[in-house]
């Protein structure tokens, strides 16, 4: 766990998270897991970007670049799993094993890729998980 220029983790009741997790967070943020989450192996998240633009600086020595991070209570983040800073993921999402996430995903998502995106989302109307397109919009049927 590391934490750069104010930065805060926050950590809610019964999260599991398994081995070799790094966490990051940095620029007076607080990133937030909620609770009753499972966090697989070799598993990445951060809410700090390095700002790469300056030519003949090597990166680690540019500035951070920190947009909030959250992930929502009784997610499943599969493993070797990177999210990105800026990414907010809603409620009970699914993130499959080795996708990388960046973005805002709602609610009861299964988001998988590299980049990650969104391939089925829970529709309460008829109580079943639907297949979306990467946008989240239920196909038909």
């Amino acid at each position: 766990m590391e934490c750069h220029d104010n930065g805060t983790i926050f950590i809610e009741n019964d999260v599991s998270i398994g081995q070799n997790f790094h966490i990051t967070s940095g620029g007076g943020l607080c990133l937030k897991i909620g609770a009753h989450t499972t966090i697989s192996g070799n598993t990445f998240i951060t809410n700090i970007d390095h700002d790469y633009k300056r030519i003949g600086q090597h990166i680690m020595k540019q500035a951070h670049i920190c947009n909030e991070t959250t992930i929502g209570e009784n997610c499943f983040i599969g493993y070797g799993v990177a999210i990105q800073a800026g990414t907010k993921l809603g409620k009970q999402c699914v993130v499959g094993a080795n996708s990388v996430v960046r973005g805002d995903f709602p609610d009861y998502s299964v988001i998988v890729g590299a980049p990650a995106r969104i391939v089925k989302r829970y529709d309460a109307n008829q109580n079943r998980w639907r297949k979306s397109d990467a946008q989240g919009n239920f196909l038909s049927k």
